[in-house]
C-alpha cells in the first residue's frame, strides 16, 4: 500500500501542475451530459427496456453505460498508456529494477485514476440526479457494487494484455482505446440490445461486458438485489479469472522477451 500511495501521490502532483486539465475534464463532463440529454429527445421511449416495471428515460439508460465505459477506459487504456509514458520518459527500466513486482507497478501506474475516476463518476451521477432529475434506486447500490467488483478484474486483465502489446510493438495505445470503445458500444452501453442484429445481440447477452451493463441497470434502475444478480456476477468472475491469467502470462512473456533482446526502453 505504501508503494501504491507513492505512485498515486506522484501522479496527483503531476496532474495538479497542469490545472487546466481539470477544467477541460469538467467541461467534457458537462458536454457529455448535454449531448446525451438532447440525444434522448430523439429516442422513442417505447424502444427502451423497463427495469423494475417502471419506464426508463434514455439518459438513465445511457448514464450507466457512461459510468462503466469510464472504468473500461481506465482498465484497458491507462495501464498500457502509463507504461508507454514511462518508456518515453526513460523511467521504465528504473521502475523495473526496484524491488517491486511488475503487477504492483502496473497497478501503481493506475492508482491515481482508481481514486479520481470514481470521484468523477460520483459527481457525474450527482449532477444528473440534481439537474436533470435522473432517478437511481439506492436499494440497488449493493448489487451494482458487487457487479463492479467482479467487472474490474476482468477489465484489468484486458489492460495487462494491452500493456504486453505496448511492450512488444511499442505503439498501439490508440488501438487499445478503440477496442475499449468498440466493446462498450457493441455490448449495449448506449443503445438497447433490442436494436441490434440477432447475432450481435446474442454475443452481447453472453459476454461479461454486456452482463455487467445489464446487471448494473437492473440494480440502479430496477432496484435488483444481490440475489437477483448473483448469476451474472458468477459468470463475470469466471471471465475475470481467465482474463487475469492470460494478461499475467502475456505480460511475463513480453517483459522477458524485451529484457532478453535489450529493447525494454526502446521506443
Amino acid at each position: 500500500m505504501g508503494r501504491l500511495s507513492a505512485f498515486a501521490r506522484r501522479d496527483l502532483l503531476t496532474a495538479w501542475s497542469y490545472r487546466a486539465a481539470f477544467l477541460s475534464d469538467a467541461f467534457n463532463l458537462v458536454f457529455q451530459i448535454a449531448m446525451f440529454y438532447f440525444l434522448g429527445k430523439m429516442v422513442d421511449p417505447a424502444t427502451l427496456p423497463q427495469y423494475g416495471s417502471r419506464p426508463t428515460t434514455y439518459l438513465e439508460f445511457a448514464s450507466v453505460g457512461i459510468v462503466l465505459g469510464a472504468f473500461m477506459g481506465l482498465g484497458m487504456g491507462k495501464t498500457s498508456t502509463a507504461l508507454r509514458q514511462e518508456q518515453l520518459a526513460g523511467t521504465l527500466e528504473s521502475l523495473l529494477m526496484t524491488p517491486v513486482r511488475p503487477w504492483v507497478i502496473q497497478l501503481g501506474l493506475a492508482s491515481y485514476d482508481l481514486i479520481y475516476v470514481p470521484l468523477r463518476t460520483g459527481l457525474f451521477l450527482g449532477a444528473l440526479a440534481l439537474i436533470l432529475d435522473v432517478r437511481f434506486l439506492w436499494s440497488g447500490i449493493p448489487a451494482a457494487l458487487m457487479i463492479l467488483l467482479a467487472f474490474i478484474p476482468f477489465v484489468w486483465g484486458l489492460g495487462m494484455i494491452g500493456a504486453a502489446a505496448i511492450l512488444t510493438f511499442k505503439r498501439g495505445g490508440g488501438l487499445v482505446g478503440i477496442v475499449a470503445a468498440a466493446i462498450s458500444i457493441t455490448s449495449g452501453a448506449y443503445f438497447p440490445l433490442s436494436l441490434f442484429p440477432d447475432w450481435l445481440r446474442t454475443l452481447a447477452e453472453s459476454n461479461p461486458v454486456g452482463l455487467a451493463f445489464e446487471g448494473t441497470r437492473q440494480a440502479l434502475l430496477g432496484g435488483a438485489t444481490i440475489p437477483d444478480v448473483i448469476g451474472q456476477v458468477g459468470v463475470i468472475l469466471l471471465w475475470a479469472v481467465g482474463s487475469l491469467a492470460v494478461g499475467q502470462l502475456a505480460g511475463s512473456i513480453a517483459l522477458a522477451r524485451e529484457r532478453r533482446r535489450g529493447t525494454l526502453i526502446t521506443y
